[in-house]
């Protein structure tokens, strides 16, 4: 069966930076190749792509993640009911969300402590990891919080009301959700699988880290004996040209996602926002570590994108060789890009996958030679050019479409 996964590609320069440290406050790196490279981490990146979202989608369209859940939850209950405030609104919404992940909800004993010694009210409960809810799971569980808020205990008690309160935190994901996964590690058949595969970007070339020394002036400090700084410091850095990949899996970010909630909008509404956005918020995001140290605003120099009909492929091959340039020859984008076509093509006629729709986006002359690879687009050309063939394949697929030739019963 032809399956509909997007891989995308980017080339994106970083000038001096340290977007994602390690344990020591150093840039991460790793050994490919034979050589140490820039990396940042998959994480960094989904991070800094969900970040993204609150521009791009609605929040109706995005979850929480936090261990503070009951307080998010307790806040949509008063909403609903305003004589259930406080206290009140706290145990209905620990208890619903108790039956509805099977986690324990309870204020830390640490900080229940601590509160105590100093004579504070307890503090709220919290779930003992990080939970994630769409914003529709929270407002859901809060209607069932209320109605049976007076016992809420009682009233979650039978087995259809908890069922109900189950499928309510197993149902309409946010595009997040959908996109990224979910665990709920007291509760199994909660997780969801993600759709999207984000692997760690890396340079194309050598990297060294570097080391900044600073100082701060002291803007107080007008006596002539007092000579220095106020406070020296050093930072770690580095700069690269960085591979990133990403794949997106659009069957399953459609099977999370499920149906359209209006029958008036097209069932595959949900899934094209969600493609949309994911693309958008990837090429275009930046994590934020050191930011207002270094200001690495950049945007990708290439960004190759591909509609795959069998299996994701990264290009990561083709910098298995760092890329090294020649004295007196500029950057290394421009050889990155021709190591890159040169791996693309004959990785695509070594397997047959030529058919593949393509299209690219690139700044600049250093990238004209990844022209070859597919049709040049700007941004909005992309999402449209890409939406317009997932919806393509979606309504190919849909129910009641004959099966395509060879397809299995």
């Amino acid at each position: 069966m032809t399956r509909t996964i997007i891989d995308v590609h980017v080339l994106q320069t970083v000038p001096p930076s340290n977007l994602n440290r390690d344990d020591t406050g150093a840039p991460k790196t790793a050994v490919y190749g034979g050589v140490r490279r820039a990396r940042v981490s998959s994480q960094a990146w989904k991070r800094a792509t969900r970040k993204a979202f609150r521009d791009l989608l609605d929040p109706a369209d995005l979850g929480v993640r936090t261990r503070r859940v009951a307080e998010l939850l307790a806040e949509r209950i008063t909403e609903r009911e305003p004589s259930l405030a406080g206290g009140d609104a706290l145990a209905a919404a620990a208890e619903t969300l108790r039956v509805a992940t099977g986690s324990k909800i309870e204020v830390p004993r640490r900080k229940a402590e601590s509160a105590k010694k100093k004579g504070e009210p307890e503090p709220p409960p919290e779930s003992s990891y990080l939970m994630f809810l769409s914003a529709r799971q929270l407002d859901g569980l809060a209607g069932i919080a209320v109605g049976g808020a007076h016992d809420i205990k009682a009233y979650l008690k039978p087995k259809e009301t908890r069922d109900r309160v189950r499928e309510i935190a197993d149902t309409r994901h946010s595009v997040d959700i959908a996109l990224f996964g979910r665990m709920v590690a007291d509760s199994s058949d909660l997780g969801v699988d993600a759709a999207a595969q984000v692997a760690h970007a890396i340079g194309v070339h050598r990297t060294e880290t570097e080391s900044d020394y600073y100082t701060a002036v002291d803007d107080h400090n007008e006596r002539d004996e007092e000579t220095g700084a106020g406070m020296i410091g050093t930072v770690d850095f580095n700069s690269a040209t960085l591979y990133r990949y990403a794949a997106l899996d659009v069957d399953r970010l459609r099977d999370n996602l499920g149906p359209a909630l209006s029958d008036e909008q097209p069932q595959e509404t949900p899934v094209i926002r969600a493609v949309r956005a994911f693309l958008h918020g990837f090429v275009a995001s930046m994590p934020t570590g050191k930011i207002n140290s270094f200001g690495n605003h950049t945007l990708p120099e290439a960004v190759v994108v591909t509609l795959r009909s069998a299996r994701p492929i990264s290009f990561v091959s083709a910098f298995e060789e760092p890329v090294i340039t020649q004295e007196g020859t500029g950057g290394h984008v421009r050889a990155a890009c021709a190591q890159l076509l040169a791996h693309v093509s004959d990785i695509e006629k070594t397997y047959e996958v030529t058919d593949d729709p393509c299209w690219v986006m690139r700044v600049g002359v250093a990238t004209e030679p990844l022209s070859a690879l597919g049709a040049d687009v700007t941004l909005g050309g992309l999402l449209d050019a890409v939406s317009e063939a997932v919806t393509a394949r979606l309504a190919a697929r849909a129910p009641g479409t004959p099966k395509e030739p060879g397809a299995g019963a």
